[in-house]
């Protein structure tokens, strides 16, 4: 068994219109006031992929993609982080479309990372504790439908292997209240947010739903994994 990685998250509350306050029912969207309390284990296994000059690329959702991207922006050898959308069946995709439902898009995060930095493994620890709560199925907190699922979308065969084994030791440890949820499925297309979405906390650091759920992430990040922490 790996060593286990302690974390603790605070509640979140909802104070104010955000990235998906409102559900894809239209209606306001029930806050998850639970905290989350839980340890996940480390895998060692690291990625493989070959790209262009090493760099490798991981496609990520937990729900609004604001404090998703916000945290892997700030993690090492993190070379480049985008919003936007992956896994639905329409060949094209937009805020409006994904957020009422109809494309069964998940916002998501495309991570360009260099691996010899940090590891897939090491993007998936940070992914499955400070990002986002693995456990929640189709939402997050206040964000409800299939567009804030969690997913990862692997691009290749051993970011697939590497991804089930992750989630298999965290639902053996039984270190989590409950299951973990989510997909794994294979990358078809990953589709960039419209460009207010991107850096959205970086250039929106006040803005009610920010403070409320997104800044705790990041602040979860630093006193959690200080080794991964970088400030930008």
């Amino acid at each position: 068994m790996s060593l286990l990685t302690k974390f603790v998250l605070g509640t979140m509350v909802a104070v104010g219109i955000g990235c998906g306050i409102a559900s894809s029912s239209g209606k306001t969207a029930e806050i998850n006031e639970a905290p989350m309390n839980t340890s996940v284990p480390t895998i060692d296994t690291e990625s493989t992929i070959e790209q262009q000059k090493g760099l490798e690329t991981a496609i990520f959702a937990g729900g609004c993609f604001w404090g998703v991207e916000a945290v892997f922006e700030h993690v090492k050898g993190v070379k480049n982080v985008k919003s936007g959308y992956s896994g639905g069946t329409a060949k094209s995709a937009n805020y409006d479309d994904v957020s009422n439902g109809v494309t069964d898009h998940a916002e998501a995060v495309e991570i360009v990372f260099d691996p010899k930095v940090v590891t897939y493994s090491e993007l998936l620890k940070v992914f499955f504790t400070v990002a986002h709560n693995p456990t929640e199925l189709n939402r997050q907190g206040p964000d409800t439908g299939r567009q804030y699922r969690s997913a990862i979308f692997f691009t290749s065969e051993e970011q697939k292997k590497t991804t089930l084994d992750f989630i298999a030791e965290v639902d053996s440890s039984k270190t989590l209240p409950k299951p973990v949820v989510t997909e794994v499925v294979k990358l078809d297309k990953f589709y960039d947010a419209e460009a207010y979405h991107q850096d959205y906390m970086k250039k929106n650091p006040n803005q009610p739903y920010i403070v409320a759920h997104d800044r705790p992430k990041l602040e979860a990040l630093k006193k959690q994994f200080p080794e991964f922490y970088v400030k930008k």
